[in-house]
């Protein structure tokens, strides 16, 4: 049976007419439009499917929409303002620290989430806020670099 849910994705207020069962991630991808966050284990083992529920990071495979209703959820596509990439963003660009992609709007996600808690994090605070994702293209050292890069880039920002 089908219900409607309301919630905040990126912004803007949604209403969708679905079972409640279903996953965050078929509503984003197939209704909403929204492919950043990708489909990989459907068991919260890869983090490919990472978005920020109420500014923490969940993963939308298993998260059933009845869940998030009255949230706010925001998605790899929610992390630019008005077109503007996000420091991250940015800096993963600028280190190069993309190959296939696939697990990169998941780490986007969670180094945001960190980023937004704690704006100066160190080597082994970056890498335990992404042990949960995996990545088997081996940019790891350069996604680090990149966290570290957007942190100073948004604490100049804010002075």
């Amino acid at each position: 049976m089908t219900e409607i849910y309301k919630f905040i994705v990126n912004g803007r207020s949604i209403s969708v007419d679905t079972d409640g069962t279903t996953p965050l991630l078929s509503v984003l991808r197939e209704d909403l439009s929204l492919r950043g966050s990708k489909f990989g284990c459907g068991a919260e083992q890869c983090g490919a499917c990472m978005v920020l529920i109420d500014g923490k990071p969940e993963c939308a495979c298993s998260r059933e929409v009845a869940a998030v209703a009255g949230r706010t959820v925001t998605t790899v596509e929610g992390l630019s303002d008005n077109g503007a990439l996000h420091p991250l963003q940015s800096a993963l660009l600028d280190e190069q620290a993309g190959q296939c992609g696939y697990c990169l709007s998941g780490i986007l996600i969670s180094a945001a989430a960190l980023l937004a808690s704690n704006p100066d994090p160190s080597r082994p605070e970056i890498i335990a806020a992404l042990d949960p994702h995996l990545c088997r293209c081996g940019i790891h050292n350069r996604v680090i670099r990149a966290v570290q890069k957007a942190g100073a880039a948004m604490a100049g920002a804010r002075r």
